[in-house]
Protein backbone atom coordinates (compact mmCIF):
# COMPACT_ATOMS: atom_id res chain seq x y z
CA UNK A 1 0.00 0.00 0.00
CA UNK A 2 1.09 3.57 -0.51
CA UNK A 3 3.15 4.96 2.35
CA UNK A 4 0.94 8.02 2.53
CA UNK A 5 -1.25 6.19 5.01
CA UNK A 6 1.78 5.36 7.11
CA UNK A 7 2.93 8.99 7.26
CA UNK A 8 -0.50 10.55 7.55
CA UNK A 9 -0.33 11.17 11.28
CA UNK A 10 3.30 11.46 12.36
CA UNK A 11 3.11 12.88 15.84
CA UNK A 12 6.23 14.20 17.49
CA UNK A 13 6.88 12.81 20.96
CA UNK A 14 8.90 15.77 22.15
CA UNK A 15 8.97 17.18 25.71
CA UNK A 16 6.36 19.68 26.84
CA UNK A 17 8.78 22.55 26.09
CA UNK A 18 8.88 21.46 22.44
CA UNK A 19 8.89 24.30 19.95
CA UNK A 20 8.29 21.95 17.02
CA UNK A 21 5.05 20.58 15.66
CA UNK A 22 5.67 18.30 12.74
CA UNK A 23 2.04 17.93 11.76
CA UNK A 24 1.01 15.66 8.91
CA UNK A 25 3.66 14.82 6.34
CA UNK A 26 1.95 13.81 3.16
CA UNK A 27 3.02 12.33 -0.14
CA UNK A 28 6.29 10.60 -0.93
CA UNK A 29 8.78 10.35 -3.72
CA UNK A 30 10.20 7.37 -5.52
CA UNK A 31 8.79 3.91 -5.36
CA UNK A 32 9.91 3.55 -1.77
CA UNK A 33 6.29 4.36 -1.08
CA UNK A 34 5.48 0.67 -1.35
CA UNK A 35 5.92 -0.89 2.09
CA UNK A 36 5.49 -4.37 3.37
CA UNK A 37 2.89 -4.18 6.11
CA UNK A 38 4.49 -6.17 8.92
CA UNK A 39 3.00 -4.86 12.17
CA UNK A 40 4.74 -7.55 14.23
CA UNK A 41 8.19 -7.09 12.70
CA UNK A 42 10.82 -6.05 15.22
CA UNK A 43 13.87 -4.31 13.81
CA UNK A 44 17.41 -3.84 15.02
CA UNK A 45 18.70 -0.52 13.68
CA UNK A 46 22.04 1.21 14.17
CA UNK A 47 22.69 4.95 13.82
CA UNK A 48 26.00 6.78 13.51
CA UNK A 49 26.94 10.47 13.49
CA UNK A 50 29.77 11.06 11.03
CA UNK A 51 31.94 14.12 10.45
CA UNK A 52 31.59 17.61 11.89
CA UNK A 53 28.71 18.61 14.13
CA UNK A 54 25.60 20.33 12.78
CA UNK A 55 22.58 21.61 14.73
CA UNK A 56 19.68 19.15 14.64
CA UNK A 57 21.49 15.81 14.63
CA UNK A 58 19.84 14.72 17.85
CA UNK A 59 16.40 15.25 16.30
CA UNK A 60 17.31 12.93 13.43
CA UNK A 61 18.01 10.21 15.98
CA UNK A 62 14.78 11.10 17.83
CA UNK A 63 12.83 10.74 14.57
CA UNK A 64 14.29 7.27 13.92
CA UNK A 65 13.55 6.20 17.48
CA UNK A 66 9.97 7.48 17.41
CA UNK A 67 9.28 5.74 14.10
CA UNK A 68 10.38 2.43 15.59
CA UNK A 69 8.23 3.03 18.66
CA UNK A 70 5.23 3.99 16.52
CA UNK A 71 5.41 1.43 13.74
CA UNK A 72 7.72 -1.39 14.78
CA UNK A 73 7.13 -1.83 18.49
CA UNK A 74 9.75 -3.84 20.31
CA UNK A 75 12.49 -2.71 17.93
CA UNK A 76 15.97 -1.75 19.16
CA UNK A 77 18.00 1.32 18.19
CA UNK A 78 21.77 1.17 18.70
CA UNK A 79 23.88 4.32 18.70
CA UNK A 80 27.47 3.78 17.56
CA UNK A 81 29.87 5.87 19.64
CA UNK A 82 32.46 8.16 18.15
CA UNK A 83 31.45 8.00 14.50
CA UNK A 84 32.31 5.25 11.99
CA UNK A 85 35.08 4.01 14.31
CA UNK A 86 32.27 2.91 16.62
CA UNK A 87 30.96 0.63 13.88
CA UNK A 88 34.37 -0.89 13.18
CA UNK A 89 35.14 -1.40 16.89
CA UNK A 90 31.56 -2.38 17.74
CA UNK A 91 31.30 0.38 20.36
CA UNK A 92 27.64 1.14 20.88
CA UNK A 93 24.89 1.93 23.34
CA UNK A 94 21.25 0.90 23.21
CA UNK A 95 19.21 4.08 22.89
CA UNK A 96 16.13 4.19 25.10
CA UNK A 97 13.40 6.77 25.59
CA UNK A 98 14.97 7.91 28.86
CA UNK A 99 18.41 8.23 27.27
CA UNK A 100 17.19 10.21 24.25
CA UNK A 101 14.76 12.50 26.11
CA UNK A 102 17.26 15.18 27.32
CA UNK A 103 18.77 15.58 23.82
CA UNK A 104 15.61 16.42 21.89
CA UNK A 105 15.84 19.85 20.25
CA UNK A 106 19.35 20.26 21.62
CA UNK A 107 22.46 21.17 19.65
CA UNK A 108 25.64 19.14 19.39
CA UNK A 109 26.37 15.50 18.72
CA UNK A 110 27.13 14.59 22.32
CA UNK A 111 24.38 11.97 22.56
CA UNK A 112 26.73 9.43 20.98
CA UNK A 113 29.54 11.73 19.67
CA UNK A 114 30.90 11.85 16.15
CA UNK A 115 34.14 11.09 14.33
CA UNK A 116 35.83 11.50 10.95
CA UNK A 117 37.01 7.93 10.36
CA UNK A 118 36.14 6.29 7.06
CA UNK A 119 35.20 2.73 6.24
CA UNK A 120 37.04 2.21 2.96
CA UNK A 121 39.67 -0.55 3.17
CA UNK A 122 38.86 -4.27 2.86
CA UNK A 123 39.78 -4.74 6.52
CA UNK A 124 37.48 -1.91 7.61
CA UNK A 125 34.59 -3.28 5.54
CA UNK A 126 35.20 -6.65 7.18
CA UNK A 127 34.99 -5.06 10.63
CA UNK A 128 31.70 -3.36 9.70
CA UNK A 129 30.33 -6.68 8.45
CA UNK A 130 31.28 -8.38 11.72
CA UNK A 131 29.48 -5.71 13.73
CA UNK A 132 26.38 -5.96 11.55
CA UNK A 133 26.33 -9.73 12.03
CA UNK A 134 27.04 -9.60 15.76
CA UNK A 135 24.18 -7.16 16.42
CA UNK A 136 21.93 -8.75 13.77
CA UNK A 137 21.32 -5.32 12.29
CA UNK A 138 18.39 -4.92 9.95
CA UNK A 139 19.53 -1.44 9.06
CA UNK A 140 22.05 1.35 9.58
CA UNK A 141 21.48 5.11 9.31
CA UNK A 142 24.54 7.21 8.46
CA UNK A 143 24.10 10.87 9.39
CA UNK A 144 26.77 12.89 7.62
CA UNK A 145 27.99 15.07 4.77
CA UNK A 146 29.03 14.26 1.23
CA UNK A 147 31.94 11.97 2.14
CA UNK A 148 29.96 10.23 4.89
CA UNK A 149 27.09 9.54 2.51
CA UNK A 150 29.56 8.31 -0.10
CA UNK A 151 30.66 5.89 2.60
CA UNK A 152 27.01 4.96 3.23
CA UNK A 153 26.60 4.14 -0.46
CA UNK A 154 29.70 1.93 -0.44
CA UNK A 155 28.53 0.17 2.73
CA UNK A 156 25.14 -0.50 1.18
CA UNK A 157 26.78 -2.04 -1.87
CA UNK A 158 29.18 -4.07 0.25
CA UNK A 159 26.49 -5.47 2.56
CA UNK A 160 24.32 -6.35 -0.41
CA UNK A 161 27.22 -8.09 -2.19
CA UNK A 162 27.84 -10.17 0.95
CA UNK A 163 24.13 -11.05 1.21
CA UNK A 164 23.81 -9.35 4.60
CA UNK A 165 20.33 -8.29 5.61
CA UNK A 166 21.65 -4.93 6.86
CA UNK A 167 20.32 -2.06 4.77
CA UNK A 168 21.90 1.41 4.76
CA UNK A 169 20.21 4.82 4.58
CA UNK A 170 21.94 8.22 4.64
CA UNK A 171 20.85 11.60 6.03
CA UNK A 172 22.15 14.94 4.63
CA UNK A 173 24.17 16.80 7.27
CA UNK A 174 26.59 19.72 6.93
CA UNK A 175 26.49 23.37 7.91
CA UNK A 176 28.52 24.10 4.75
CA UNK A 177 25.42 23.62 2.60
CA UNK A 178 27.39 21.74 -0.08
CA UNK A 179 25.33 18.53 0.05
CA UNK A 180 22.19 19.18 -1.95
CA UNK A 181 20.48 18.53 -5.25
CA UNK A 182 16.98 18.86 -6.66
CA UNK A 183 15.65 15.99 -4.54
CA UNK A 184 17.67 17.00 -1.44
CA UNK A 185 17.10 20.78 -1.30
CA UNK A 186 19.33 21.47 1.71
CA UNK A 187 21.48 19.81 4.34
CA UNK A 188 20.48 20.17 7.97
CA UNK A 189 22.42 22.56 10.18
CA UNK A 190 22.91 25.17 7.44
CA UNK A 191 19.87 27.22 8.48
CA UNK A 192 20.93 27.36 12.13
CA UNK A 193 24.62 28.03 11.53
CA UNK A 194 23.88 30.91 9.14
CA UNK A 195 21.51 32.52 11.62
CA UNK A 196 24.12 32.24 14.40
CA UNK A 197 26.82 33.81 12.23
CA UNK A 198 24.44 36.48 10.92
CA UNK A 199 23.67 37.54 14.49
CA UNK A 200 27.38 37.97 15.26
CA UNK A 201 28.01 39.82 11.99
CA UNK A 202 25.05 42.09 12.77
CA UNK A 203 26.52 42.84 16.20
CA UNK A 204 29.84 43.79 14.60
CA UNK A 205 28.01 46.02 12.10
CA UNK A 206 26.32 47.91 14.89
CA UNK A 207 29.70 48.36 16.58
CA UNK A 208 31.17 49.72 13.34
CA UNK A 209 28.28 52.11 12.90
CA UNK A 210 28.46 53.22 16.54
CA UNK A 211 32.12 54.27 16.70
CA UNK A 212 33.57 54.28 13.20
CA UNK A 213 36.88 53.24 14.77
CA UNK A 214 37.52 49.94 12.98
CA UNK A 215 37.01 48.29 9.63
CA UNK A 216 35.88 44.77 10.49
CA UNK A 217 37.02 41.77 8.41
CA UNK A 218 35.05 38.56 9.04
CA UNK A 219 35.97 35.06 7.90
CA UNK A 220 33.34 32.30 8.03
CA UNK A 221 33.39 28.51 7.86
CA UNK A 222 32.56 26.72 4.65
CA UNK A 223 35.61 24.89 3.22
CA UNK A 224 35.51 24.97 -0.59
CA UNK A 225 31.90 26.15 -0.88
CA UNK A 226 30.76 29.67 0.01
CA UNK A 227 27.07 28.99 0.73
CA UNK A 228 27.38 30.21 4.34
CA UNK A 229 29.10 33.43 3.28
CA UNK A 230 26.50 34.08 0.59
CA UNK A 231 23.56 33.43 2.92
CA UNK A 232 25.01 35.61 5.68
CA UNK A 233 25.55 38.39 3.13
CA UNK A 234 21.92 38.16 2.07
CA UNK A 235 20.90 38.40 5.72
CA UNK A 236 23.20 41.24 6.82
CA UNK A 237 24.22 43.31 3.72
CA UNK A 238 27.97 43.88 4.30
CA UNK A 239 29.91 46.38 2.21
CA UNK A 240 32.11 43.75 0.57
CA UNK A 241 31.68 39.97 0.32
CA UNK A 242 34.20 37.65 -1.29
CA UNK A 243 32.68 34.49 -2.77
CA UNK A 244 35.32 31.78 -3.09
CA UNK A 245 33.83 30.21 -6.21
CA UNK A 246 34.87 33.33 -8.08
CA UNK A 247 38.55 32.69 -7.26
CA UNK A 248 39.66 29.03 -7.10
CA UNK A 249 42.15 28.24 -9.86
CA UNK A 250 45.26 28.76 -7.72
CA UNK A 251 44.15 26.37 -4.98
CA UNK A 252 43.15 23.72 -7.55
CA UNK A 253 46.64 23.85 -9.07
CA UNK A 254 48.35 23.70 -5.66
CA UNK A 255 46.24 20.68 -4.69
CA UNK A 256 47.37 18.83 -7.80
CA UNK A 257 51.04 19.72 -7.28
CA UNK A 258 51.04 18.69 -3.61
CA UNK A 259 49.33 15.40 -4.43
CA UNK A 260 52.37 14.32 -6.45
CA UNK A 261 55.42 16.41 -5.51
CA UNK A 262 57.44 17.33 -2.48
CA UNK A 263 57.70 21.09 -2.19
CA UNK A 264 61.38 21.97 -2.55
CA UNK A 265 63.19 24.98 -1.18
CA UNK A 266 64.44 25.78 -4.66
CA UNK A 267 60.86 26.57 -5.71
CA UNK A 268 61.10 24.43 -8.85
CA UNK A 269 57.51 23.32 -8.20
CA UNK A 270 56.32 26.87 -8.96
CA UNK A 271 57.09 26.28 -12.62
CA UNK A 272 54.07 23.96 -12.69
CA UNK A 273 51.72 26.87 -11.87
CA UNK A 274 50.10 28.73 -14.72
CA UNK A 275 51.32 32.30 -15.21
CA UNK A 276 48.16 33.78 -13.69
CA UNK A 277 48.28 31.52 -10.61
CA UNK A 278 52.00 32.16 -10.08
CA UNK A 279 51.41 35.90 -10.24
CA UNK A 280 48.66 35.63 -7.62
CA UNK A 281 50.74 33.37 -5.38
CA UNK A 282 53.73 35.73 -5.45
CA UNK A 283 51.42 38.67 -4.68
CA UNK A 284 50.23 37.09 -1.40
CA UNK A 285 52.02 37.83 1.90
CA UNK A 286 54.67 35.27 2.92
CA UNK A 287 52.59 33.98 5.86
CA UNK A 288 49.63 33.23 3.58
CA UNK A 289 51.88 31.51 1.03
CA UNK A 290 53.11 29.21 3.79
CA UNK A 291 49.57 28.47 4.98
CA UNK A 292 48.53 27.57 1.44
CA UNK A 293 51.25 24.93 1.40
CA UNK A 294 50.07 23.24 4.61
CA UNK A 295 49.18 19.53 4.62
CA UNK A 296 45.78 18.93 3.01
CA UNK A 297 42.74 17.76 4.98
CA UNK A 298 41.35 14.18 4.64
CA UNK A 299 39.41 15.29 1.54
CA UNK A 300 42.54 16.55 -0.22
CA UNK A 301 41.54 20.20 0.24
CA UNK A 302 43.48 23.19 1.56
CA UNK A 303 42.76 23.49 5.29
CA UNK A 304 41.01 26.81 4.83
CA UNK A 305 40.23 27.22 8.54
CA UNK A 306 43.99 27.48 9.16
CA UNK A 307 44.50 30.23 6.59
CA UNK A 308 43.87 33.59 8.23
CA UNK A 309 42.49 35.27 5.13
CA UNK A 310 40.90 38.05 7.17
CA UNK A 311 44.34 39.07 8.48
CA UNK A 312 45.79 38.72 4.99
CA UNK A 313 43.24 41.19 3.64
CA UNK A 314 43.94 43.66 6.45
CA UNK A 315 47.66 43.47 5.69
CA UNK A 316 47.05 43.95 1.98
CA UNK A 317 44.84 47.01 2.60
CA UNK A 318 47.45 48.49 4.94
CA UNK A 319 50.14 48.01 2.30
CA UNK A 320 48.04 49.60 -0.43
CA UNK A 321 47.02 52.59 1.71
CA UNK A 322 50.62 53.19 2.80
CA UNK A 323 51.58 53.23 -0.87
CA UNK A 324 48.85 55.78 -1.58
CA UNK A 325 50.02 57.93 1.34
CA UNK A 326 53.49 58.01 -0.13
CA UNK A 327 51.95 59.14 -3.42
CA UNK A 328 49.88 61.80 -1.66
CA UNK A 329 46.63 60.16 -2.70
CA UNK A 330 45.40 59.18 0.81
CA UNK A 331 45.34 61.07 4.12
CA UNK A 332 42.92 59.04 6.23
CA UNK A 333 43.40 56.45 8.98
CA UNK A 334 42.74 52.75 8.76
CA UNK A 335 42.45 50.25 11.59
CA UNK A 336 41.47 46.70 10.75
CA UNK A 337 39.85 44.28 13.20
CA UNK A 338 39.75 40.58 12.30
CA UNK A 339 37.16 37.95 13.26
CA UNK A 340 36.74 34.24 12.54
CA UNK A 341 33.30 32.75 13.18
CA UNK A 342 33.44 28.99 12.80
CA UNK A 343 32.92 26.45 15.53
CA UNK A 344 30.46 28.75 17.29
CA UNK A 345 27.86 27.84 14.68
CA UNK A 346 28.13 24.03 14.72
CA UNK A 347 26.40 23.09 17.97
CA UNK A 348 23.81 25.77 18.68
CA UNK A 349 20.17 25.02 19.47
CA UNK A 350 18.60 24.15 16.10
CA UNK A 351 16.20 26.66 14.60
CA UNK A 352 12.56 25.67 14.26
CA UNK A 353 13.28 24.78 10.64
CA UNK A 354 16.26 22.54 11.40
CA UNK A 355 14.59 20.91 14.42
CA UNK A 356 11.54 19.95 12.36
CA UNK A 357 13.47 19.11 9.20
CA UNK A 358 15.82 16.80 11.11
CA UNK A 359 12.97 14.99 12.82
CA UNK A 360 11.33 14.43 9.44
CA UNK A 361 14.62 13.12 7.98
CA UNK A 362 14.98 10.66 10.86
CA UNK A 363 11.38 9.47 10.73
CA UNK A 364 11.71 9.09 6.97
CA UNK A 365 14.90 7.05 7.39
CA UNK A 366 12.99 4.69 9.68
CA UNK A 367 10.27 4.30 7.05
CA UNK A 368 12.82 3.56 4.34
CA UNK A 369 14.52 0.83 6.37
CA UNK A 370 11.20 -0.69 7.42
CA UNK A 371 10.17 -0.83 3.78
CA UNK A 372 13.31 -2.78 2.84
CA UNK A 373 15.15 0.00 1.02
CA UNK A 374 18.93 0.45 0.93
CA UNK A 375 21.41 2.81 -0.70
CA UNK A 376 19.07 5.82 -0.41
CA UNK A 377 19.41 9.19 1.31
CA UNK A 378 16.42 10.36 3.34
CA UNK A 379 14.94 13.44 1.69
CA UNK A 380 12.23 15.98 2.43
CA UNK A 381 10.74 18.20 -0.25
CA UNK A 382 8.40 21.16 -0.69
CA UNK A 383 10.28 22.88 2.14
CA UNK A 384 9.07 26.34 1.12
CA UNK A 385 5.53 25.39 2.13
CA UNK A 386 4.08 24.84 5.60
CA UNK A 387 5.21 21.69 7.41
CA UNK A 388 1.89 20.00 6.70
CA UNK A 389 2.68 20.18 2.99
CA UNK A 390 6.20 18.74 3.15
CA UNK A 391 6.87 15.54 1.22
CA UNK A 392 9.01 12.72 2.56
CA UNK A 393 10.92 10.14 0.57
CA UNK A 394 14.29 8.83 -0.46
CA UNK A 395 16.76 9.41 -3.28
CA UNK A 396 19.34 6.96 -4.61
CA UNK A 397 22.79 7.86 -3.30
CA UNK A 398 24.32 6.82 -6.61
CA UNK A 399 22.34 9.59 -8.36
CA UNK A 400 24.31 12.15 -6.33
CA UNK A 401 27.70 10.68 -7.17
CA UNK A 402 30.37 11.80 -9.57
CA UNK A 403 34.06 11.03 -10.19
CA UNK A 404 36.48 13.53 -8.65
CA UNK A 405 40.24 13.76 -8.46
CA UNK A 406 41.43 13.57 -4.83
CA UNK A 407 45.01 13.20 -3.67
CA UNK A 408 45.92 12.84 -7.32
CA UNK A 409 43.55 9.90 -7.93
CA UNK A 410 40.07 9.62 -9.40
CA UNK A 411 37.44 8.42 -6.93
CA UNK A 412 33.65 8.02 -7.00
CA UNK A 413 32.24 10.53 -4.52
CA UNK A 414 29.12 12.55 -3.91
CA UNK A 415 29.68 15.77 -5.80
CA UNK A 416 29.94 18.90 -3.67
CA UNK A 417 27.30 21.49 -4.49
CA UNK A 418 29.17 24.76 -4.97
CA UNK A 419 27.67 28.24 -5.17
CA UNK A 420 26.28 28.50 -8.70
CA UNK A 421 27.26 31.85 -10.16
CA UNK A 422 24.21 31.60 -12.43
CA UNK A 423 21.96 30.52 -9.57
CA UNK A 424 19.20 32.65 -8.01
CA UNK A 425 20.94 33.28 -4.62
CA UNK A 426 24.17 34.58 -6.18
CA UNK A 427 22.32 36.63 -8.80
CA UNK A 428 20.26 38.26 -6.04
CA UNK A 429 23.46 39.08 -4.14
CA UNK A 430 25.22 40.34 -7.27
CA UNK A 431 22.34 42.70 -8.03
CA UNK A 432 22.75 44.38 -4.64
CA UNK A 433 26.45 44.33 -3.78
CA UNK A 434 27.37 47.53 -5.63
CA UNK A 435 24.80 49.44 -3.59
CA UNK A 436 25.93 47.77 -0.33
CA UNK A 437 29.55 48.70 -1.10
CA UNK A 438 28.86 52.43 -1.09
CA UNK A 439 25.92 52.84 1.26
CA UNK A 440 25.14 51.70 4.78
CA UNK A 441 22.57 48.99 4.24
CA UNK A 442 23.53 46.92 7.30
CA UNK A 443 20.85 44.62 8.71
CA UNK A 444 21.22 43.07 12.16
CA UNK A 445 18.90 40.05 12.37
CA UNK A 446 19.49 39.52 16.10
CA UNK A 447 19.42 36.16 17.89
CA UNK A 448 17.55 33.08 16.72
CA UNK A 449 13.84 33.20 17.54
CA UNK A 450 11.88 30.11 18.53
CA UNK A 451 8.44 31.75 18.75
CA UNK A 452 6.77 34.86 17.42
CA UNK A 453 7.39 36.77 14.17
CA UNK A 454 10.35 35.46 12.22
CA UNK A 455 10.70 32.25 14.22
CA UNK A 456 9.87 30.10 11.22
CA UNK A 457 11.79 32.12 8.63
CA UNK A 458 13.64 30.00 6.07
CA UNK A 459 17.07 30.89 4.70
CA UNK A 460 17.23 33.23 1.70
CA UNK A 461 19.31 30.63 -0.14
CA UNK A 462 16.67 27.91 0.10
CA UNK A 463 13.76 30.19 -0.75
CA UNK A 464 15.57 31.63 -3.78
CA UNK A 465 16.55 28.18 -5.02
CA UNK A 466 12.97 27.00 -4.63
CA UNK A 467 11.75 30.05 -6.56
CA UNK A 468 9.70 31.21 -3.57
CA UNK A 469 11.48 34.56 -3.29
CA UNK A 470 12.30 37.14 -5.94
Amino acid sequence: MVLKALLLEIQMRLPSFSRVCLGNLRHCWCQLIQIRHCPDQKLKIGVVLSGGQAPGGHNVISGIFDYLQDRAKGSILYGFRGGPAGIMKCKYIELTSEYIYPYRNQGGFDMIASGRDKIETPEQFKQAEETALKLELDGLVVIGGDDSNTNACLLAENFRAKNLKTRVIGCPKTIDGDLKCKEVPTSFGFDTACKIYAEMIGNVMIDARSTGKYYHFVRLMGRAASHITLECALQTHPNITIIGEEVQQLIAELNEILAHDTVDEGSLWKKKLTDQSLLLFEFLPQAIQEQLMLERDPHGNVQVAKIETEKMLIEMVETELEKRKQEGAYEGQFKGQSHFFGYEGRCGFPTNFDATYCYALGYGAGVLLHSGKTGLISSVGNLGASVEEWSVGGTALTSLMDVERRHGKFKPVIKKAMVELEGAPFKKFASLRDEWALKNRYTSPGPIQFSGPGSDAISHTLLLELGAQA
